[in-house]
């Protein structure tokens, strides 16, 4: 094994033993792909696959911070410990997160089994939902029991984003009706667990009826995906929820006990693989990659030809 400083050695343990100071640490140095995170990466993989990962998402003003507050509180009356992962949108000016953890889960804050952090989309759509995956594996790699992603609306981004967790939650809201047409378009495909939040208000039990007339639009499968309400400000539905989540992925566990144990390993390492192709293209300045990109730019190679080639000349 690759010797590495006392110092970051002094981090991994920490991490392990799911010190907050090496959780933070840890999730700075692989959010910035520093050399450092490939060390961490690589000593924690033995040790993943614990935590029950949820995502959640929907339109916004259907209260999913809320409701996420309130979700974390009731994990905490049955004694888990949390990590929450929140995907913001980044600042034009520094790149960082626009919302911040800071003014997150504020009654949590003193709660050494709650863990909140932001991760800044910084623009990007594919590139997060890989960023997002290995920040869920250190949560995961710390001992959290439950670790939560919270995305910021329902486009693309948030599609791929909730793919890194393993139960996806849909939230909506009474009379959102761009909000369900949001949700029509796509993200009903991934839903695990339909929610719709702010039952107090009008027109919920019609909002919960259009949802569950969507569903017959799914394919057919093992799990049959409920509708919930819920009012977060007052906790009603929470524990309905949590129970789904916790229904969901008791299914989602035994269908991975039938399949390859090798298939997310694969998936990650082909994204890895794509990520390093692709620093190298953008940032490589040899004559060898010129020379295609010179080919195709002429109309003498198309681009799966120049990739192709690329490969077999080992260029990338």
């Amino acid at each position: 094994m690759t010797e590495i400083s006392e110092k970051l050695q002094k981090t991994i343990d920490g991490l392990m033993d799911g010190d907050r100071a090496s959780l933070a640490r840890a999730i700075t140095a692989v959010e910035n792909r520093t050399p450092d995170a490939r060390h961490i990466l690589k000593r924690i993989q033995p040790k993943l696959g614990r935590a029950l990962v949820v995502g959640f998402t929907g339109p916004p003003g259907a209260g999913k911070s809320t409701l996420i507050n309130a979700y974390v509180t009731e994990l905490r009356k049955r004694g888990k410990s949390v990590a929450v992962l929140a995907v913001d949108p980044s600042s034009p000016v520094s790149g960082g997160a626009i919302l911040g953890d800071r003014i997150r889960m504020a009654e949590h804050t003193n709660d050494p089994m709650v863990f909140v952090r932001s991760l800044a989309s910084r623009g990007h759509l594919g590139g997060l939902s890989r960023m997002a995956a290995r920040v869920v594996d250190v949560m995961d790699a710390a001992g959290r029991d439950v670790v939560v992603i919270e995305t910021v609306g329902t486009g693309q981004s948030e599609v791929e984003v909730a793919e890194v967790a393993g139960t996806k939650v849909v939230i909506s809201a009474p009379s959102l009706g761009d909000g369900i047409q949001a949700i029509k378009a796509g993200i009903l495909e991934i839903a695990d667990v339909l929610v719709v939040n702010k039952c107090d208000l009008p027109h919920a039990k019609d909002t919960k009826a259009q949802l569950k007339s969507m569903l017959h639009l799914r394919e057919k499968s093992d799990w049959t995906v409920p509708v919930i309400g819920t009012t977060a400000t007052t906790f009603d539905g929470l524990a309905e929820l949590a129970d789904a989540v916790e229904a969901h992925d008791a299914t989602l566990r035994g269908a991975r006990n039938r399949l390859d144990p090798r298939a997310r390993t694969r998936k990650v390492l082909a994204e890895t693989l794509s990520q390093l192709i692709e620093d190298k293209i953008l940032n490589d300045q040899s004559q060898a990659l010129l020379e295609i990109l010179d080919a195709v730019q002429s109309g003498e190679m198309d681009f799966e030809e120049a990739g192709r080639t690329l490969l077999e000349k080992k260029v990338v």
